[in-house]
């Protein structure tokens, strides 16, 4: 969800990283000799990034200084995920570091095709919007993030965006929409205007960030289920409510999300690295789904943690 400054973020996880490095590097070595079924758990959203930043060039204006913390690659997050049972990720497009430019991902996907898949970014202030999405599926691009835009009132009703969720109908790329309640009627209407769309809501549309989680909002997200198209990721508990472990008071949230739209349109995800600040870890957050909720069949468990995210995203690329 990244919030923060890069400079807050960086002393806050750096001293979690540290920590984590060593324990978990060892234990992903026996992780990795393990066969697929131990690992069989998707993580619907991650972010990962490189101190290599002659190859993978920054944004202009960022600088490695910037990067919170200064490494975090598809090998560390593995090394976490892997202990709890997670051995697929799909990986999300960072445009704080790297603007639009999707190649660090892409370039986890060919190395580990696999494990990986990519939601990426395109501008759609730009020309043939929906063009790059269908060249981009071809490489390992099975979504894309969309959030609101400074300045533009309207933001889903650029000419580029109306490329975007047109061609979204065509290729099922889903629309991830990074937004705040106060986004959901414009997400909603969207939603009216492309009903063949896919979509996704990250992050709880980020109902409690500000520490209270009213019915109201809850109650507009589920609204949203509706709209077959829609699914919701059930993440970045770091970020919502009392903000620390054991993240009980998400629970009813969860479970009304879970009533109004099932478990084959809900996915967990953690958000790494930033699961990983002071007081949060990696075992936390999918814990909480994995071994914790008691409103779900074992079936239904699966297909939050595994089911939902393997259907939007590790489809076939055509």
């Amino acid at each position: 969800m990244n919030s923060d400054s890069p400079q807050t973020r960086r002393a806050i996880l750096a001293g979690s990283l540290a920590t984590l490095g060593a324990t978990a590097l060892s234990q992903t070595t026996a992780a990795n000799l393990a066969d697929e079924t131990s690992l069989p758990w998707i993580d619907a959203h991650s972010h990962i990034w490189t101190p290599d930043t002659s190859t993978f060039k920054l944004s202009p204006g960022m600088t490695i200084e910037d990067l919170a913390p200064r490494s975090f690659t598809d090998d560390q997050l593995l090394a976490i995920a892997k202990p709890e049972g997670v051995g697929r990720v799909v990986l999300i497009q960072h445009t704080m570091f790297h603007g639009y430019n999707n190649a660090y991902l892409i370039d986890a996907w060919r190395r580990h095709p696999q494990v990986f898949r990519v939601v990426g970014m395109v501008d759609d202030l730009r020309p043939n919007a929906g063009k790059a999405m269908r060249q981009f599926l071809k490489q390992g691009v099975t979504g894309f993030r969309i959030r609101p835009r400074k300045g533009i009132t309207n933001w889903l009703q650029t000419d580029g965006m109306k490329d975007m969720w047109t061609t979204s109908a065509l290729t099922r790329q889903p629309m991830c929409c990074l937004i705040n309640v106060e986004n959901l009627a414009e997400v909603e209407a969207a939603c009216v205007r492309h009903p063949e769309t896919p979509v996704v809501i990250d992050h709880f549309a980020r109902i409690g960030v500000d520490g209270t989680i009213r019915d109201a909002d809850v109650d507009q997200l589920c609204r949203l289920s509706r709209h077959r198209g829609v699914k919701v990721k059930i993440s970045a508990y770091y970020a919502l409510g009392k903000k620390t472990p054991p993240h009980h008071e998400l629970i009813p949230m969860i479970k009304q999300l879970f009533e109004s739209f099932g478990a084959q349109r809900l996915m967990w995800a953690s958000d790494c690295p930033y699961q990983l600040d002071d007081g949060n870890n990696y075992a936390a957050s999918i814990g909480l789904i994995r071994d914790q909720i008691d409103f779900v069949t074992d079936d239904e468990r699966k297909q939050l943690l595994c089911g939902t995210a393997e259907q939007t995203f590790f489809f076939d690329q055509k």
